[in-house]
């Protein structure tokens, strides 16, 4: 079998928004693989329909403008373009049209890049009638979500979607076993890709000289914290209730709201702070006495492996979190909790018992989890999935 290295393609990445509030394994993963080889990263909004709301508008009317553009360049080996698609997938020829209108334009940035062999890699399955429409080498689906289970989508379109990638993909990976399982239905050599931490980057937050954002810095302690977007799958009435037993303690909620929160609003124990830049979380994580993961164990979480709590394990900092598939494996490093009761006296327990020991230990499990190595076992799948395919080809051939 020839050895073959990803090196020799391109990468055609279809992906989350490029400009997104927060970073996904879909960022991560495009950026180290533009180390290797050259990406087009394609962001194609459209899994949800959008929402009457001022920002979802103009995010709509930012998308449409960026489809007329050329790709623009955001790294030394990556460029960036939009692929706008109609959401509603139950109207009769949605699904033609936004194929037809994704073939054009990736076509055409394809072309004025000069990409010529390619491998296409989908982080995201609606854009999955473009799977082999551009002469690929091979098909790749890194599958970080069970997408369908997802608020405001068209569950039975993205679910049919989803299904095609599954079957067209030369090779599958899933970000957590219980959507792996369903994977291997399909293709039995579907692997496990788990998400990565930015270990260097989270490990800051142990860094004495780093300072504390100065709207965390005076806020009354202990304090609560939460990172992430603020969705219908966090359990708001849990905080809530939590907050409303322990006035003194300070709940800090990080990142964009895109549900009611008026009932955390009206409590003067709750913060919250909107979206912050990336690569500041460290240092709001810092001010964290204890980190929380407030889910509700809908099917989407049940099936999602949490990008925050290796994060929030390579910042050290004390976790309580409810008893998802993929996180009960670190009850070790988490305390698990369910309810306001056992939420309640776990965080009492992460702060009245927490240790440098600890906080060393939680440190220490995310050292083999960098986003640079869960990469490159990734691609090493892919090559060797490359390989095969060319040595069919060749046989065929002879």
């Amino acid at each position: 079998m020839p050895s073959i290295s990803l090196d020799r393609f391109d990468i055609l990445y279809f992906g989350n928004d490029w400009f997104a509030e927060n970073r996904t394994s879909s960022h991560h993963v495009a950026e180290r693989l533009a180390r290797r080889s050259r990406v087009l990263y394609v962001d194609v909004p459209g899994l949800r329909a959008p929402k009457a709301t001022g920002r979802d508008v103009r995010k709509l009317g930012r998308k449409l403008a960026a489809a007329v553009r050329p790709p623009r360049r955001v790294g030394e080996r990556l460029w960036q373009m939009s692929v706008p698609q109609i959401p509603f997938r139950t109207l009769p020829m949605v699904r033609h049209i936004n194929a037809a209108v994704g073939r054009l334009l990736v076509a055409r940035a394809l072309t004025a890049l000069g990409f010529a062999k390619t491998v296409s890699w989908f982080a995201v399955p609606h854009p999955s009638l473009l799977a082999r429409a551009f002469g690929e080498t091979a098909v790749v689906y890194y599958c970080i979500d069970d997408y369908a289970a997802l608020p405001d989508v068209d569950a039975r379109a993205i679910a049919d979607l989803d299904a095609h990638l599954t079957a067209e993909a030369d090779q599958v990976f899933a970000a957590s076993s219980l959507v792996l399982r369903a994977k291997q239905r399909v293709q039995p050599d579907a692997a496990l890709a788990p998400h990565g931490v930015d270990v260097a980057l989270f490990r800051t937050a142990a860094n004495p000289s780093l300072p504390i954002p100065p709207v965390a810095r005076d806020l009354r302690r202990p304090i609560v914290g939460f990172y992430g977007s603020i969705e219908a799958w966090i359990d708001l009435d849990l905080i809530a209730e939590i907050a409303r037993r322990r006035p003194a303690w300070t709940f800090l909620m990080i990142g964009h709201v895109a549900v009611d929160v008026r009932q955390l609003e009206a409590l003067p124990n709750v913060v919250f702070t909107g979206a912050q830049p990336y690569r500041t979380l460290p240092a709001w994580a810092k001010a964290f006495d204890v980190a929380i993961i407030p889910y509700r164990l809908t099917r989407q979480v049940v099936h999602a492996a949490p990008l925050k709590l290796r994060e929030y394990l390579a910042t050290g900092t004390p976790i309580v979190a409810v008893p998802a598939p993929e996180i009960e494996p670190f009850a070790g490093l988490v305390h698990l909790a369910q309810g306001p009761d056992v939420f309640v006296a776990q965080i009492e327990r992460a702060l009245l018992e927490d240790t440098d020991e600890q906080r060393a230990r939680r440190i220490a499990a995310t050292s083999t989890m960098t986003w640079d190595a869960r990469v490159a076992d990734v691609v090493a799948i892919v090559e060797r999935k490359i390989a095969e395919k060319e040595s069919v080809r060749y046989a065929r051939s002879a």
